[in-house]
């Protein structure tokens, strides 16, 4: 495997990603050692990327609403989902917390990850409650 190194800089980003570009006309075979080349330069890429450029999940409440815009998707249509209007209104506003129940429905009905809706995030009553502890 010619000519691979670490990418420890921009420079070296820019290096890599002119190498794998000459494969996209014509990908090789895997197995061959232009295969393995283009495999081994296609993870040190994503590798460099994912240090310098992390894209964060957004919170249970961000992907709820991005999925309710996305979609078309009204509050109503969450209220539906979670058992009430008032619940899902106070789900939107951060004063109640998404249950294990909801949670299910929303990733199983609204294609919203698991992973996304199980992550801790701060509720509006827990803003309050720090104000009057300080």
């Amino acid at each position: 495997m010619k000519d691979i190194r670490p990418i420890r800089s921009d420079k070296d980003y820019e290096w890599a990603l002119g190498e794998v570009a000459r494969y996209f006309e014509r990908e090789p075979k895997r197995g061959t050692p232009q295969g393995d080349r283009f495999e081994v330069l296609l993870g040190l890429i994503e590798a460099y990327e994912a240090k310098h450029w992390a894209i964060s999940a957004p919170d249970p409440v961000e992907a709820i609403k991005a999925q309710m815009e996305q979609t078309g998707r009204t509050q109503a249509d969450l209220a539906a989902l979670v058992g009430s209007r008032p619940r899902a209104s106070e789900i939107l506003k951060r004063q109640r917390g998404l249950t294990m129940s909801m949670i299910r429905k929303l990733s199983a009905e609204w294609r919203i990850p698991a992973e996304v809706l199980i992550q801790p995030y701060r509720l509006a009553t827990e803003k309050v409650e720090k104000r009057k502890r300080v």
